[in-house]
């Protein structure tokens, strides 16, 4: 992960919202399991959910959580992060059993997965000069291969899903102190991804738009040079017929899966909001979107992936 901070996509976060107790008065524990590929940022993630002021345990044995779970309620703790790599796989085989006992013992148990490409891993596996958990006496690529087709469950049942390929460690982090620096459970917390169709479709996506079939600023000499953050690419772009339309059906998508989405449980939604190059309309709508969502009382961060890209 590189600590580079120039052309940083711009993010924007919403504040942290005091959470809620259960009947008796007493706060949840709120648990996070903290995973993913090696080199994808774990170890980042978890120290700024320390810094958020969680209880974070890395490499705990699987068969003790329950107890630790259990003495952490006991003394008034109310957010754990345990951080668990591949090596204690036979843990992934026992979580959903795992999560069913914990939920009924007071506890909300989720599970942030963080993913980045193989070339990426390669890189920084390199770069820090140290083998694959599951390389052995095989290629690197060897040991991410395995890695992939043993965590390909654990993702799918993810609460959250980071794709960190083009991040570096303060975007990280602020995509994480946006999930996880409140304590609400009751309401979904969206992330609204803009990106450009041209440098690929964000693999951690829950749901993808285009905006495509809006006019692009690109060919009004005057508004090429800008992007979407601005006010005349954005009242242009939102002139555009469909354009309001479009938002509105959203938000109505949106407000019908999310009461599903905390019904099972999910409270992360990410959706994708593209256009040709990520630079004016899927900035520009992802902007707008988010006033709405905001304005409705939805916790909501705006990260605009390929802003400053050529």
């Amino acid at each position: 992960m590189t600590s580079d901070t120039t052309d940083l996509p711009a993010v924007t976060e919403a504040a942290p919202v005091t959470g809620p107790t259960d009947p008796g008065g007493e706060a949840p524990l709120r648990l996070v399991v903290v995973t993913g590929m090696s080199g994808a940022g774990r170890s980042t993630a978890a120290d700024n959910l320390e810094d958020l002021g969680w209880y974070v345990v890395d490499n705990l044995p699987p068969n003790v959580l329950p107890e630790v779970c259990s003495q952490a309620r006991q003394n008034g703790i109310t957010r754990l992060a345990v951080v668990l790599d591949v090596r204690t796989r036979s843990f992934f085989e026992q979580l959903p059993t795992m999560f069913a006992d914990l939920s009924g013992g007071g506890t909300l148990p989720e599970i942030l997965f963080l993913e980045a490409a193989d070339d990426v891993i390669v890189r920084r596996q390199e770069s820090v000069r140290r083998p694959h958990p599951l390389q052995g006496d095989g290629r690197l690529m060897d040991g991410i291969t395995r890695e992939r087709e043993l965590l390909a469950t654990l993702r799918a049942a993810a609460d959250l899903v980071i794709d960190t390929s083009s991040l570096n460690v303060h975007q990280l982090g602020s995509r994480v102190r946006s999930a996880y620096g409140g304590d609400e459970q009751d309401q979904l917390r969206v992330t609204l991804l803009s990106f450009g169709f041209k440098n690929g479709v964000p693999v951690d996506a829950d749901m993808v738009v285009d905006v495509r079939f809006l006019p692009n600023p690109h060919w009004v000499p005057e508004l090429r040079p800008q992007t979407g953050l601005s006010r005349p690419v954005s009242d242009y772009v939102l002139a555009q017929q469909g354009a309001e339309p479009f938002l509105d059906h959203l938000q109505q998508l949106l407000d019908t899966v999310a009461v599903g989405y905390v019904r099972e449980g999910k409270r992360f939604a990410t959706i994708g909001i593209g256009c040709t190059g990520g630079k004016h309309r899927s900035t520009a709508m992802a902007e707008e979107f988010a006033r709405r969502l905001r304005a409705a009382g939805r916790p909501t961060t705006v990260l605009h992936r390929d802003l400053g890209r050529e």
